[in-house]
């Protein structure tokens, strides 16, 4: 699976993204489990709502964080969580 870059892309209603305290960490809850992420990996799906495509992402994260060169990680990440159903796109 490859993300198509000019498709929004969306968080999956079948997962929730929350903060847990336990782990003091963000977490991806699903039926039949649970997933820590990183920092970084938080920061990206939190900008999975549905309006933004890759390149909006990416320019927003490299703004956020002023700098440049985060596309490559990003569509790795991105692509690993489709593979996942973590996020999905029409």
């Amino acid at each position: 699976m490859t993300i198509n870059s000019e498709s929004p892309i969306v968080f999956s209603p079948l997962h929730r993204l929350q903060w847990e305290e336990a782990q003091q960490k963000h977490v991806i809850l699903y039926p039949e489990g649970m997933v820590e992420l990183s920092p970084s990996a938080t920061e990206i799906l939190k900008l999975c709502d549905g309006e933004r495509t890759l390149e909006g992402i990416v320019n927003e994260l490299e703004e956020k964080f002023e700098t440049t060169g985060l596309q490559g990680d990003i569509l790795e990440f991105l692509e690993t969580a489709l593979i996942n159903g973590w996020i999905t796109q029409n």
